[in-house]
């Protein structure tokens, strides 16, 4: 057996802490090795203890989660769980510290639905585990700062259109690429795993920091450049095709690559409606979603890049799709947006190879 994945509970919630070390302490690769009532007692403890995990509540006495997240992610970067309400306030908090540097969330456990917990026990245990082994940056004092792309000479974005999937570590990375846009951006269909109402908040808070309109996709919505459209939790989201009109197409069928969304369900549908004028992009997260659709994309003449493991989160799904040979080229988080625009200053390959 390998070394035991030392986690930390804060939570100000006596009940909660122990359903979730009765959960945690489930697997014997993992160890609770202290509990805290708030973030002034957490501190302490990670001090004392150094644990590998912290799992994070958000409304606490004497100092809420993101206050304390923002303190840890700068002085003491180490991978964060939240523990998050299923509520539509708790929502957009936990897309906030996602962005910050949470390296996942997890819906607060109910006593009231026993039959539920073993289900509940599974996420939290395969999170934490991820989260044991996500790469987490330090971070600099203020908010990052990040140069908007310029387009140069014979920029046609029109054409195009960018398919990007991401998983674990994927709102910061998405909120990267997405607020570097230009505001003639190509159009952009993206999945990222994440369950229910959490897409909308993530997709509206995005569109209030982009120069791009960000939006969750509905069901037979048409795809626009300049445009955003983000899979909503719980559904499938596809690009179809109606002459020169491409569209989106949402279904609630079965799990696929383990997910719904499913990244791979959405690089298939990009590949048959758009071939060689596509672009696809797999970032930071857990497992393969995504690799054998981005090497359909490839094969369809699309542009594929990955994120490089450097900037990576979780090196997970990138380094599928790149051992299926379906990535072209790997680069840093920070250069994507860019490598995006430049693809657009030139005419798709398969125009190339064909003219």
């Amino acid at each position: 057996m390998g070394k035991k994945v030392r986690v930390l509970i804060v939570d100000d919630s006596a009940l909660v802490r122990q359903m979730l070390t009765q959960m945690l302490s489930s697997d014997p690769n993992v160890e609770v090795v202290g509990t805290a009532a708030d973030p002034l007692i957490a501190r302490q403890k990670i001090k004392e203890l150094n644990p590998d995990v912290v799992t994070l509540d958000i409304e606490m006495p004497n100092m809420d989660g993101l206050s304390f997240l923002e303190k840890i992610m700068r002085l003491r970067p180490m991978p964060v769980v939240m523990v998050s309400s299923l509520t539509q306030k708790g929502a957009e908090v936990t897309i906030q510290a996602l962005e910050m540097g949470a390296v996942d969330f997890v819906a607060k456990p109910t006593i009231d639905i026993r039959h539920g917990l073993q289900d509940k026990t599974e996420e939290l245990l395969i999170k934490v585990k991820t989260a044991a082994m996500s790469r987490v940056a330090p971070r600099a004092d203020g908010p990052p700062k990040r140069a908007a792309v310029t387009a140069g000479p014979g920029y046609r974005a029109t054409e195009r259109l960018v398919a990007i999937g991401a998983s674990t570590g994927g709102v910061e990375a998405l909120k990267e690429v997405v607020c570097a846009l230009p505001a003639d951006a190509p159009a952009m269909v993206i999945t990222q795993h994440m369950p229910g109402h959490f897409t909308a908040s993530f997709a509206k808070r995005l569109n209030s920091q982009a120069a791009v309109a960000v939006a969750e996709a509905e069901d037979g919505m048409r795809i626009l450049p300049g445009h955003v459209y983000i899979a909503p939790g719980n559904h499938h989201l596809q690009v179809v095709r109606n002459g020169s009109v491409l569209t989106c197409r949402l279904d609630d069928g079965p799990l696929v690559s383990g997910h719904r969304p499913s990244v791979d369900v959405l690089f298939r549908s990009v590949a048959e409606a758009a071939g060689y004028n596509a672009i696809g992009i797999i970032l930071t997260g857990m497992g393969k979603d995504g690799a054998e659709g981005l090497r359909l994309m490839m094969e369809a003449g699309a542009v594929t890049m990955g994120q490089d493991e450097s900037t990576c989160v979780v090196y997970g799904m990138p380094k599928a799709a790149k051992a299926l040979g379906a990535v072209r080229s790997e680069l840093p988080l920070s250069q994507i947006a860019g490598h995006i625009i430049e693809c657009c200053q030139h005419p798709p390959e398969g125009l190339t190879r064909r003219g």
